[in-house]
């Protein structure tokens, strides 16, 4: 990710907006310290869409509905030295 310094960033806004699309998010500093990520608006979008919940992620596997034989380890717990 690129680096720009606040007055550059400025100065060369379309020199920006055409790397964001070319390479991906710029970062804009000031003073040396990051402040700001510019992103495409695809990414935007992307990065707002709603996540599906952890339900409805694990019901979409694959796997959802098998009969799985899950059986617990019954062996003794190891010594811990505390």
């Amino acid at each position: 990710m690129r680096r720009w310094q606040l007055q550059e960033a400025k100065a060369r806004l379309s020199e920006l907006i055409r790397r964001v699309e070319r390479e991906g998010p710029q970062e804009i500093t000031l003073r040396g310290e990051p402040k700001a990520v510019v992103v495409s608006k695809a990414e935007f979008e992307r990065l707002q869409r709603p996540k599906p919940s952890l339900t409805a992620f694990l019901r979409s596997s694959p796997l959802a509905g098998l009969d799985l034989e899950i059986a617990r380890d019954k062996s003794p717990p190891r010594d811990a030295a505390l």
